[in-house]
């Protein structure tokens, strides 16, 4: 019972140096952080995955561009997602253009497109915003922790040099402090590493399809009148 006390969780981390302390500070932080991040990007989404469906079906079920283009820019803009506006934004270009004189056809689909196309860029960087963070956790936290590993290791041997016999009761408590960090920094890592995977899957899934509605759309603008 005594030994069992002395290797609990808390005393461990209490008992270890400084440095690994903020060490474990450091990645308790960036761990929390991370999960904020994780369930932040879980729901934004999730959102524009059904925001994006939504308007492809009231699309294509309405062929009336002028009251789609009404629907998408109406309301709140929490309703509307990344693919209502890559559609007003082309839509207000392929309108603009299509009022002045002397601007052929060619012209006015490039502009058109060219307007698309940087709001899909503008989306695209607030869909994956925040997925930086996730990766360099994952790909970092596990380090992080082996530093304070192996500092801890070290103060731990530094400790058994005035100890005449050194027994596995003297090593256990400071090796066990320091392997306290490595395995925080894995609990840091692998919920980021998974998230970043999944999210960015995710992602990719949806520029795939602005992508093929901007061409579709496209092919839809140059046989209006």
């Amino acid at each position: 019972m005594e030994v069992a006390q002395d290797l609990s969780f808390i005393h461990l981390i209490g008992s270890a140096s400084v440095l690994v302390q903020m060490v474990m500070g450091l990645l308790l932080l960036v761990s929390m952080l991370s999960w904020w991040y994780i369930f932040l990007k879980l729901f934004a989404i999730r959102s524009e995955v059904r925001l994006t469906r939504e308007f492809e079906e009231a699309f294509w079920h309405n062929q009336n561009l002028n009251e789609t283009y009404k629907r998408a820019i109406g309301g709140s803009p929490r309703d509307h997602g990344a693919l209502e506006r890559i559609f007003a934004a082309g839509f207000v270009e392929f309108v603009k253009l299509k009022k002045q004189h002397g601007v052929d056809a060619s012209a006015v689909m490039d502009g058109t497109r060219r307007a698309m196309r940087a709001t899909y860029q503008r989306e695209m960087d607030r869909l994956e915003s925040h997925l930086a963070f996730l990766a360099s956790v994952g790909s970092v936290s596990p380090y992080v922790g082996l530093f304070g590993t192996v500092w801890g290791i070290m103060n731990a041997f530094r400790g058994l040099a005035n100890v005449g016999q050194a027994t596995l009761a003297h090593v256990a408590p400071g090796i066990a402090e320091a392997l306290v960090a490595t395995a925080m920094g894995l609990f840091a890592a692998i919920p980021a590493v998974v998230a970043y995977n999944r999210y960015a899957h995710d992602i990719n899934r949806l520029a795939t399809r602005f992508e093929s509605f901007t061409e579709e759309f496209s092919n839809v603008l140059q046989r209006q009148p």
